[in-house]
């Protein structure tokens, strides 16, 4: 018998028995929840979502449709991500600048809005109060200091922008061509566009 299994407060989602799906969140169908996770409510999860094993999420945390959460990430208050995010295993969110075991900052925990078809590598930070634009590529290990212009591929400790991503995942050469989709794009005033949307 499958260790996987359907919950009737979630039509059409998976859920390992292991897990913990607490009442008031809400969960899209399709949406898978692997090994050791704990949802917490007012979470909401889009639909066809992968949970990897050990993750947890919310409260009041916000996920698009077609994310991708690898394995060991937690996803604190305060951050949201758009459609179709992949964060790689292990990555980290922080909620609160200045961290004290002993000085409450539940009225501080500043936003941290991920923009659709992000992708952040293996245990990347995210330091809380940037954004990251749609289409970034954070790589594996990097810290995320200030704000990342869409399309931008960053790199580093503290993190730099090194190139342009497609929205394909393909580095972006001299041309600004993506070698996967053709699609063509432009840098302007610092900034990489689809040559059609600008």
């Amino acid at each position: 018998m499958s260790e996987m299994r359907e919950d009737p407060r979630f039509p059409g989602v998976l859920i390992h028995q292991s897990s913990y799906v607490d009442d008031g969140a809400v969960l899209g169908r399709g949406t898978k929840v692997w090994h050791f996770c704990h949802i917490l409510s007012r979470t909401v999860i889009g639909e066809n979502c992968s949970i990897g094993q050990n993750v947890m999420i919310g409260p009041n945390v916000r996920i698009g449709n077609g994310c991708k959460i690898q394995n060991n990430v937690s996803i604190y208050d305060g951050v949201e991500l758009a459609d179709d995010v992949f964060c790689g295993p292990s990555c980290v969110f922080t909620n609160v600048n200045n961290p004290r075991a002993d000085v409450s900052r539940k009225d501080e925990f500043r936003k941290t809005p991920i923009g659709r078809g992000v992708s952040i590598g293996a245990n990347a930070t995210i330091v809380c109060g940037h954004s990251l634009g749609e289409y970034c590529f954070i790589g594996a290990g990097s810290v995320i200091t200030k704000d990342v212009p869409a399309f931008a591929l960053m790199a580093g400790n503290p993190a730099r922008r090194i190139g342009w991503m497609s929205r394909a995942g393909e580095r972006l050469g001299a041309d600004l061509k993506c070698p996967r989709s053709g699609e063509a794009y432009v840098e302007i005033d610092g900034r990489c566009l689809l040559k059609e949307k600008h």
